[in-house]
């Protein structure tokens, strides 16, 4: 809920304290943002766009795949690290939250935490805004300033997700950690030629590290590889929940699935990844 977490949060537009006040935030010089139904707050801007944002057929597909369990391991793993790293009442950024599967797993590991999940799509945020009883949502902008104080966050989590180095620094306490999740080079591999999926940088745990160097030291990496055995209908789930989904037509995608068994072994491979703040 936005009472758990509205404490942490600031005015997109002149970054002054946000309060609760019934079905909207806001801060002292009266800029005021709604409240949807759905208990999310829309903190972008006015002259922000939501560009790739996922759509709701995208949230909706994820929602799916990940309730459906294929990427338990990596879930399990990312909450019991984190969780691992955080006594009593922590506050948690989840930084791209997607539908808040991740998020939900940390709170559940650690029960005095609240969480605050930050997506520019607002089908995400209407899904996360009820994915815990102690996590808010908001819309925003991971490339802007993020609405939320100078060290709110007790730890960062960022999951398959876009990373503002600058921006998780000024947000994190100074003893804090940044935890990133980023696929490695063996992610989906059988699928990508065959139905011509986007593919894995053979450098992006290094670009990662790059980005973030100067704010972030690297403290420790975890690499999980697993394999799942996914039918047609699963795998056509998978690829309409990621990026995939804006470059393969439907039509395409079956049609190329229709050359491949049914079911098919699928590698799964992702980076979990532990950074320092740098003082």
């Amino acid at each position: 809920m936005l009472a758990d977490v509205v404490d942490k949060l600031v005015c997109p537009v002149c970054g002054s304290d946000l309060v609760l006040e019934e079905r909207s935030l806001r801060c002292e010089r009266g800029h005021a943002f709604d409240i949807a139904k759905q208990g999310y707050a829309n903190l972008l801007p006015g002259n922000a766009r939501p560009g790739t944002a996922d759509t709701a057929e995208m949230v909706t597909a994820r929602e799916r795949f990940l309730g459906a369990g294929h990427f338990d391991a990596l879930t399990s793993l990312l909450a019991e690290r984190v969780a691992a790293d955080l006594r009593g009442k922590a506050w948690i950024l989840d930084a791209g939250a997607g539908t808040g599967h991740y998020l939900r797993a940390v709170l559940d590991k650690v029960p005095e935490g609240v969480g605050l999940a930050a997506d520019i799509s607002k089908y995400a945020a209407r899904r996360a805004a009820r994915s815990h009883p102690r996590a808010g949502a908001v819309v925003t902008d991971l490339w802007r300033p993020l609405p939320v104080r100078d060290s709110a966050a007790d730890a960062i989590v960022n999951v398959f997700a876009p990373r503002n180095a600058a921006e998780f620094h000024r947000a994190l306490r100074d003893d804090a950690a940044l935890y990133t999740v980023t696929p490695g080079q063996s992610h989906l591999g059988s699928l990508v030629q065959p139905l011509g999926l986007l593919s894995v940088d053979e450098g992006k745990t290094a670009r990662t590290d790059a980005a973030l160097a100067g704010y972030f030291t690297l403290h420790s990496r975890h690499e999980l590889q697993e394999e799942a055995v996914l039918t047609h209908e699963e795998v056509t789930t998978l690829v309409g929940m990621g990026p995939s989904a804006h470059h393969v037509p439907a039509e395409a995608l079956q049609e190329r699935l229709d050359s491949l068994p049914d079911p098919l072994p699928v590698p799964l491979s992702f980076v979990l990844s532990v950074f320092h703040r740098l003082q």
